[in-house]
């Protein structure tokens, strides 16, 4: 009976030392990651938007001066 209790004693010192110590984040540290993030998605999208307009003006300027 001894050897019993002892087993699940152990047990559950095991079982809690594993799960007491997982990482969680509070949910203010999620939403000001999450902001973060889609801060820098806007900016690359705004970049690549940029990035077009500036392409399609000079076709557009080739096309002005090759006629």
């Amino acid at each position: 009976m001894k050897r019993i209790l002892l087993i699940f004693a152990l047990l559950f010192s095991f079982a809690t030392v594993f799960t007491s110590c997982r990482d969680e984040k509070k949910a203010d540290e999620q939403i000001e990651e999450t902001m973060d993030e889609v801060g820098d998605d806007v900016e690359e999208a705004a970049e690549d938007v940029g990035d077009g307009i500036e392409d399609a003006a000079d076709e557009v300027e080739d096309a002005v001066d090759g006629n």
